[in-house]
């Protein structure tokens, strides 16, 4: 199964980024990197939900839903972009709960663009990366002790540099070096010095 930044690459990706420019007036390319950001995140916090039996089971139910058939994928373009973010909120404060805030105003830091934007954005993905899975859910059979492998799988083959940055972005310890500790991860240059390049080279060839 391919990566969650994958999808960037094709027609909803597109939808999705165009979508996001119209309703926060920042330019693509900003958009992208956030999205590079954001989608192992949101992706990251599944996981983490999905590894507990409730939380597996809360997920199933959701990803049952038609809310994330996956027909969001299908007409991303037509739909309200307002249900979208109104879907996003509440997906996002389901996952994140507290650390929402913290997120937003950490990835605002690091890729320089206002919080506003970055909400937005984290709103928009949210509904898509549920559709995405709800999609793949009932393509595959799974139910919900099978959900961590599914969202695994959908983390790709930079799943664990991934999982650094969910790691930090998440962590509960408070030690105030969540900001520089993002920054290294996804722009490269931090000081975990993990192999692999940062987040945000691997998906533009490593620039």
């Amino acid at each position: 199964m391919a990566s969650i930044l994958d999808i960037l690459n094709t027609q909803p990706g597109e939808n999705l980024v165009d979508k996001a420019q119209k309703e926060t007036g920042e330019d693509k390319n900003s958009i992208t990197s956030a999205l590079v950001m954001a989608m192992p995140l949101i992706l990251g916090a599944l996981k983490n939900n999905s590894e507990k039996e409730e939380g597996a089971k809360n997920l199933e139910k959701a990803l049952d839903s038609d809310k994330h058939n996956g027909d969001l994928l299908e007409d991303l373009q037509n739909s309200n972009a307002g249900k979208i973010t109104g879907e996003g909120a509440k997906i996002l404060s389901h996952i994140l709960g507290g650390q929402k805030e913290t997120i937003e105003t950490t990835l605002s830091t690091t890729l320089g663009m206002s919080k506003d934007s970055i909400s937005t954005i984290l709103k928009m993905a949210a509904p898509v990366i549920m559709s995405l899975l709800g999609s793949q859910k009932r393509k595959d059979g799974v139910k919900a002790e099978g959900l961590p492998g599914l969202i695994g799988s959908l983390m790709g083959t930079s799943a664990a540099h991934d999982s650094s940055f969910i790691e930090s972005l998440l962590d509960k310890n408070g030690d105030g070096k969540i900001i520089d500790d993002v920054a290294g991860m996804v722009l490269g240059g931090g000081k975990n010095n993990k192999k692999g390049g940062s987040i945000l080279g691997g998906f533009t060839g490593g620039k």
